[in-house]
Formats: C-alpha cells, sequence, structure tokens
C-alpha cells in the first residue's frame, strides 16, 4: 500500500472543502452542525461504494432499499467554514467550534475543537506524522493511522468482548455467529458497528467519537501493534469500501452517543409488553410434544405467580431432520399453528417467531424464489452463490432486492402474524458469504458482498418490520435480531447472541454492554442464565436475574449441553427470591418504559458506563462491573461466587446516595455492601424521584413516586404514558407526567402536571419515602396529600 501526499486546495465554499492530492486521489472535508466534522477520500476511478445505508432515513425522509448516494448532503446541517491559514506546508480550515489543519506531505490531520467561540482551540486527533492514508493500488484495501496518546482511552465499537476501555486490543469488523464465545477475549461476534469513542479521563483533550462508514471486513487495532518507526498508534484497516470518516466533537461521551445515534437513526419505541420478562428456551419446539411443552411453559407461569409479556418460538417449529426451513411449520408437533398462538394470546403472552434469512437448498420454495432472482448470486453467473448454514448448503437471501424484500414481507404476514404471531425474532442473520466478489441486486444497481453484509441485515430486518406494519397498521412494531450494521437500533431490539454459561460471562458481557450502549445500541440484553454449556449452578443463575431484571430486555434462553432448560423455576428453593425479582423488574417498567422513550425521543442510552454521567471523575472511568440506568441509579450487582458483599464506588453527587432496597445513605467514595443472594446492590442519587409502577405492570394502578431527599434542592422527572402499542407522533406524545421536586430545609414540596392528548393509565398517584414507606406530601399546593387522583392533574403547556 502507499501513502496519500499532496495537497492542492481545489475550492472551500460552503461547509465543504475539496482537496486534490497525488495519482487522482481526493480529499473532502465537509463539516454537518456546530460538532460533526465529515472526511471522505475518493479513489481515482470513483467511489468503490457510492451508497450508504448508516445513515438515519429521517434525513432524507425515504428508507430507500438502495440506500442513498454518499455525496448527497439532504438532511445535513450545513456549518460554514472559512480558510484561516495556507502554506507550502498546510492549510487550515475553521468552524466557529471546530478546525482541521490539513498537512500536505504525507497527508494528515490535526483536529481540534472548543466549547465556545471565546476560547482557544485544543487539540482532540492526530494523524500519525508518518504514512497515516495508505491505499492498496492494486486490491482494495486501505489503512488509516492516528497517533496514540498513553492516558487516551477507547470506547464502544458495538459489541465486544473484554473490558469496557478497548486501549491495546486489536479488534475485527466482522459479523460471525459466534455460539458459546468467551465474553473476555472472542472476537468477532455478531454485530458491526465500527465506531469508538476517545477520551481522557484527565479531561486534557475533548472526547471525540469517530465513525467509519464501511462496512467491509475490517480491524481495529487499539495500540496493540507497535513499530519503531512511526511511534505509538491506533489504526483501522478496511478490506474493501471507502474511507468516509465521520468525526463528532464535545465534551464527554454525553456530547457524542447522542449525535452518533441521530445519524444512523432513532432507536425504534417499543410496545410496553417488551419490557415484562420473555420466556424462551430451544428445549421447547424441538421436542416431539412442542405444542404441549409450550402450554405447560404458560401453566407453570400462572402456577408460580410470574409475570411474562412475551414468549420467544424457537426455530424447532420449522424443524425437519437436522435443517431448519423458514416460513414452514413442522405439522406433526405443530398440527395447528394458531391454536398455540391464540392460547399465548389468550395468556397475554406475545409469540415472537424465529426466522432465518437463508434457504436450504432442499427448502420446498427455493425454485420459487431463485426464478425471481431473490438469491445473493455467485461472482459470475446467475446461480445462487451457496454457503454453509446449519445443516447443509443454503443461499442468502438478498434483501437489497426489491422483489424479495416485498416477498419476505409477505410470508411473514401470511406464515407467522395471520396466525396469531405478534413479532419476528430474526437470527442467524450474519450474513456468512465469505467470497465478497458475490453479487447483490442493490435495486438493479449492483454490488458485491464484500460491503453489504452488515446491510443485507438491516435490510432484512427493514422487510420484517414493514411486514408488522402492513399488518396492524396502528400497531407499534417489535422486532429481535441477533445481528446488525449502524442503524440496528431504527429497527430492533438485540442481545449479545449465545454467550456462554459462566461467571466470567456474568461478569464480561456487562462490560460488553457499555459497548453496545455508547455506539447507539440502547434497547439490549443478554442470555439469563447463559446459552451454552452446563446449566447454571443455582447461585449462578440467580445472580443473573438479579443483574437481568434492570436491562432493557430481560429473557432467559438456553441450549445446555446436557438437555436441560433455563427456566425460571428449575431451582425450587430459589422460588421466593426468582419471584420477587420478577415483582421488582414489573415495578420498575415506569421508569424503563421513560427511559425508552427518552432513547426513541432524545437519543440517550439507557445503561451505562459511569462515566457517562460523571465524566469529571477520573475513578469513574474504571473497570467497576456497575452501570447507570438512567441518570438517578446506579447498579452494581454481584459477578463473583459466594460473595454475600461487594466494594462500590459512588461518584460525587450533592446529597450522596440511597440503597434502592431499604434506604439506608451512603456518602460518596468506596464502601462494603450487603450482597444478599436474590438482591443486585443499586444505589439512587439523593433528591431522585423514581417512578414504580404496579405488579404485574399491566394493571391500572397505582403510580408510587419514591422520594430520596437531599441533593441540590431541586429536581425535575418526566414519565411517559400511553396505551402501551398504538403508533404516536413524536412531536405530541401520548401522556407525559412533569413532576418538579424542591426541598427547602427538610421540607419537600412536589409539583405534577400532565401534558398530551391521554390521561394517564394509572388512577392515582402514591408517594414513599427512601424506605419505601407511605408519606403524605405537599403537592400542588395542598398539604399532607397521600393519594393524588390523577384526574385531578392541571394541564402542563404540549411539550
Amino acid at each position: 500500500m502507499r501513502a496519500l501526499t499532496g495537497g492542492t486546495l481545489l475550492s472551500a465554499t460552503g461547509n465543504r472543502v475539496e482537496i486534490e492530492l497525488e495519482r487522482g486521489y481526493r480529499l473532502t472535508l465537509s463539516f454537518h452542525g456546530a460538532r460533526t466534522a465529515r472526511l471522505l477520500v475518493t479513489r481515482p476511478h470513483g467511489l468503490r461504494c457510492p451508497r450508504t445505508w448508516s445513515l438515519s432515513p429521517e434525513l432524507s425522509g425515504d428508507d430507500a432499499i438502495d440506500g442513498r448516494d454518499r455525496a448527497d448532503e439532504t438532511g445535513l446541517p450545513i456549518e460554514p467554514i472559512r480558510v484561516t491559514d495556507e502554506t507550502p506546508r498546510a492549510i487550515t480550515i475553521e468552524t466557529a467550534l471546530m478546525r482541521a489543519e490539513i498537512r500536505r506531505v504525507p497527508l494528515g490531520l490535526t483536529w481540534s475543537s472548543r466549547e465556545h467561540e471565546d476560547e482557544p482551540f485544543r487539540v482532540a486527533l492526530t494523524d500519525r506524522q508518518t504514512q497515516s492514508y495508505l491505499f492498496d493500488e492494486r486490491g482494495n484495501r486501505f489503512a488509516h493511522y492516528l497517533a496514540s496518546d498513553p492516558a487516551t482511552a477507547y470506547y464502544g465499537f458495538g459489541e465486544k468482548t473484554g473490558d469496557a476501555n478497548k486501549r491495546g486490543r486489536r479488534l475485527r469488523m466482522k459479523t460471525s455467529d459466534a455460539m458459546g464465545y468467551d465474553a473476555e477475549t472472542s472476537d468477532p461476534l455478531y454485530k458491526h458497528i465500527p465506531f469508538f469513542i476517545a477520551l481522557r479521563p484527565d479531561a486534557s483533550a475533548p472526547a471525540i467519537g469517530l465513525f467509519y462508514d464501511n462496512l467491509s471486513h475490517a480491524a481495529f487495532d487499539m495500540g496493540q501493534e507497535i513499530d519503531a518507526y512511526h511511534g505509538p498508534f491506533t489504526s483501522f484497516e478496511a478490506e474493501d469500501g471507502d474511507l468516509d470518516l465521520w468525526l463528532f466533537f464535545g465534551g464527554s461521551a454525553r456530547d457524542i452517543t447522542p449525535a452518533f445515534t441521530a445519524l444512523t437513526g432513532r432507536t425504534a419505541m417499543p410496545p410496553r409488553w417488551s419490557l415484562s420478562y420473555s420466556g424462551s428456551t430451544m428445549h421447547y419446539t424441538e421436542a416431539p410434544d412442542a405444542e404441549l411443552q409450550l402450554t405447560g411453559f404458560l401453566a407453570q407461569i400462572h402456577e408460580h405467580g410470574l409475570p411474562c409479556g412475551s414468549f420467544h418460538l424457537s426455530s424447532g417449529y420449522t424443524k425437519r431432520g437436522d435443517g431448519r426451513y423458514v416460513f414452514t411449520w413442522d405439522r406433526t408437533r405443530f398440527p395447528d399453528p394458531a391454536r398455540v398462538a391464540a392460547a399465548f394470546n389468550a395468556s397475554g403472552v406475545r409469540l415472537i417467531a424465529n426466522v432465518k434469512p437463508a434457504m436450504l437448498t432442499d427448502h420446498p420454495r427455493f425454485a420459487e424464489v431463485e426464478r425471481f432472482g431473490g438469491f445473493v448470486r455467485e461472482a459470475e453467473g446467475e446461480h445462487p452463490h451457496l454457503a454453509q448454514f446449519w445443516s447443509g448448503n443454503a443461499a442468502y437471501l438478498d434483501f437489497t432486492n426489491p422483489e424479495t424484500s416485498a416477498w419476505w414481507t409477505a410470508q411473514v404476514k401470511a406464515q407467522l402474524l395471520d396466525h396469531g404471531i405478534a413479532a419476528t425474532w430474526n437470527d442467524n442473520n450474519e450474513f456468512e458469504v465469505w467470497d465478497g466478489e458475490a453479487r447483490a441486486d442493490v435495486n438493479w444497481r449492483g454490488g458485491t458482498m464484500a460491503c453489504l453484509r452488515p446491510v443485507q441485515t438491516n435490510l432484512m430486518l427493514r422487510a420484517s418490520e414493514r411486514a408488522q406494519r402492513e399488518h396492524a397498521p396502528r400497531k407499534r412494531p417489535f422486532l429481535v435480531s441477533r445481528s446488525g450494521g449502524p442503524g440496528l437500533q431504527r429497527y430492533a431490539q438485540t442481545w449479545t447472541g449465545d454467550n456462554a454459561t459462566s461467571w466470567k460471562t456474568l461478569r464480561y458481557n456487562l462490560r460488553m454492554g457499555h459497548g453496545l450502549s455508547l455506539s447507539g445500541v440502547y434497547n439490549f440484553g443478554h442470555d439469563v442464565g447463559g446459552f451454552a454449556g452446563p446449566r447454571p449452578d443455582p447461585e449462578l443463575f440467580m445472580r443473573w436475574i438479579e443483574q437481568g431484571v434492570f436491562w432493557p430486555r430481560f429473557s432467559i434462553h438456553s441450549w445446555n449441553d446436557d438437555g436441560s432448560v433455563n427456566e425460571p423455576w428449575m431451582y425450587t428453593e430459589l422460588l421466593p427470591l426468582v419471584r420477587e425479582a420478577f415483582q421488582l423488574r414489573e415495578r420498575l417498567v415506569p421508569l424503563l418504559y421513560t427511559l425508552l422513550w427518552r432513547a426513541h425521543a432524545h437519543h440517550e442510552p439507557i445503561l451505562r458506563p459511569l462515566f457517562y454521567d460523571f465524566p469529571s471523575e477520573a475513578e469513574a472511568y474504571g473497570e467497576h462491573d456497575a452501570f447507570m440506568l438512567g441518570a438517578d441509579m446506579l447498579v452494581a450487582p454481584v459477578v463473583e461466587d459466594g460473595a454475600r458483599e461487594r466494594r462500590v464506588w459512588l461518584p460525587d453527587t450533592p446529597g450522596g446516595w440511597y440503597a434502592l432496597h431499604g434506604g439506608a445513605h451512603f456518602e460518596p467514595g468506596r464502601h462494603s455492601v450487603d450482597a444478599p443472594l436474590g438482591r443486585a446492590p443499586a444505589f439512587v442519587r439523593a433528591g431522585a424521584v423514581l417512578p414504580f409502577g404496579p405488579s404485574p405492570s399491566w394493571q391500572n394502578g397505582p403510580l408510587t413516586l419514591r422520594i430520596f431527599p437531599g441533593g441540590d434542592g431541586q429536581a425535575s422527572l418526566s414519565i411517559f404514558d400511553d396505551d402501551g402499542e398504538s403508533v404516536f407522533d413524536l412531536s405530541s406524545p401520548p401522556c407525559i407526567l412533569a413532576v418538579a421536586s424542591e426541598w427547602r430545609a427538610k421540607s419537600l414540596a412536589l409539583r405534577i402536571e400532565r401534558a398530551g392528548s391521554h390521561a394517564p393509565r394509572w388512577p392515582h398517584i402514591c408517594f414513599e419515602d427512601e424506605t419505601g414507606q407511605s408519606i403524605p406530601i405537599a403537592v400542588n399546593g395542598l398539604q399532607d396529600v397521600r393519594r393524588l387522583q390523577t384526574s385531578e392533574l392541571p394541564f402542563k403547556a404540549p411539550l
């Protein structure tokens, strides 16, 4: 590969700079909003992949199957630029808050930013001094090298194993079916999200996020490689595609992650029922008496008094021999699919059916799809490209072909939704097509799979979502997906795939979640109890449940080596603790639902590392085995065998913290806290107001506000509510309860108002102190109120 060099300024107008490099390469810089920039390198013969699917369809107003032209700036903010210096050595470009100094020989950029126009610029990112941009002129590879400082930590990268800080790791961008992975070391996994955030815990440099809009197989090296000629560096290397780099500047991760998420797509707002426990196991649908096994699950749920909102119907319902045949039903074990779905729907439990995007060559409808060219094709000729898939050779469906996507949407409706199935579980959708030259349709434009694997996954989700929208236009769709690329969040909930049953997985799945949260994927969870390997012992199983009740996705799922099934009642002695944990989950639904609304409306993560909310504290950047649930709750689950207490670090916040369970007060700092089996330590900021609902969550009341005293004197909370499933206008949410609290000495006054077109579903509101005891409160000018009718709440101006 050869380094890019040269630099003749061709134009600098509006928000764009065009620079001619040697050998016919071109560099384009563009600036989009106060803190977002873009760098694009065009090869002499043009872009390898002139279309992108990574940007939010909201920008253009069209979720086009063939993406959008990379040169199209529709919907993107325009930030004016000026050339502040041009010399034989360098060109300097500035906006109000960003600066790019472009070194000509060899090509290298230094990026700086500032918070306010009256402040000096501070360097945020620097290309390494030697050979920063390398392009293979005999192939399609390229690499981008950045200077690295030992004080910089690196976060994000989507779904990756190990610690949250990836310094020193080499991480591959490639989607793979990594069943039973090691949660500390395995790489790659299921998702492809080439985005990271560079942060310095001492705040000696601005925070910066880098998104490489390139979906070919690639790798990040975050300091594992060393070379005496170049000094410390990090790199991004791609096998194909284009160097299309988006940069996001800010003071902390709180400025970066929402900006990246807004660019790649708004988080889908799921129905409320998705927050209740979701049952799942491969065992039931594989059994000879599958229907009896499934209805037996319903009986057990009711017998043990465990709330359940949905159940994942594993692919065994499509099984014949060892194969899986999408959109078919094994009528020997499922003679009447509608009867099974009706039984679940009557119990208030929605079925989420597994679907797979490949068809074995002996699939009864293979020829039908082949006739309209619905498969990914060989590099030469029109034959379907065959790949290993489960028990044999299969062809992957080509979702860039409009006919294929339409066919898929029709099948989801006819074979699943019309039978009473509520949603789709889009599985095995990593598109492991190893020949990068295999061809896809791209709406007649043509393209190769080298850059389209995650695109195919996202378009599969698009087709599944459209089926639900067409089947029930007034209801919000719900999808689950194991794989995906940038923008996955705008379609589906996800999980970290087929994890292994171990204490190590319990710890590192938590840290993996930080990467997803910082990379725009907010609605996620992990297989509670572990998917692959031995059955979890009672203590490990209970600790997994304790942590899982705080995740947006709460599902127990397994394929244990010994044929056993992870079920809530698998250990009789644990049932009282399991029931208590499920009850806490249900009571947390108003909080979780509000956090999903904030993710949808404001691009805010739901679970996040401690430094997201406490960026000025260096200690927050450590590996704490803890997370924030929203801005006010810190959860520090037990991840060690035999532990009955754990060390916890509580960040500095006015008034300290209160234990969620029992209300004991803690000052900021380090503490050893009790951690009895059945209860994950959790803490709430002083001054916070937390909403708790009834259990089960679908009951209508009451809403309880638990009030934690102290803080800085004032706090506010907006609680989102609706009927739980209807489509709504983002600009006019159905119901928001706005709660404002003010402490004067030791006296508290609340102001509660409502906005929106719908009344709250809770008939009244009750009040508790930090210990969970009922207390009278001054509300809306009334004294000693213990029970407030929501029908009496004053209206607030529309939000």
